[in-house]
């Protein structure tokens, strides 16, 4: 994917375009580089939400220890990243944990 909108974006660079200085065109394709690492990030974080989410529904403790105990990984590594905020992260752990808990009880 990563590629794919680098393909996209790099042919706004050619022809006439606003940017023209060096350091602008090199800023901007570092920019374009750094979206589409963050999409893919969030992207994958849903995925692993929605997983925990299924053993939940499923009543599979252990699938959704074992879940959440990953997310929480891909969290922590997110949030030492820069792509999403602490607080952010802490709060759908917090929410992924208590459903857990809930749906074992």
């Amino acid at each position: 994917m990563r590629t794919a909108m680098l393909r996209k974006w790099n042919g706004l660079l050619e022809g006439n375009f606003l940017i023209t200085h060096r350091s602008a065109i090199k800023r901007h394709r570092q920019s374009l580089k750094k979206r589409a690492r963050n999409i893919e990030t969030k992207s994958r974080l849903r995925t692993l939400i929605k997983r925990v989410h299924r053993a939940i529904e499923s009543h599979n403790r252990d699938e959704a220890r074992t879940q959440i105990t990953v997310v929480n990984k891909a969290l922590s590594k997110a949030v030492s990243k820069g792509i999403i905020k602490r607080n952010t992260a802490s709060r759908w752990l917090a929410r992924l944990s208590r459903s857990a808990a809930r749906a074992s009880a």
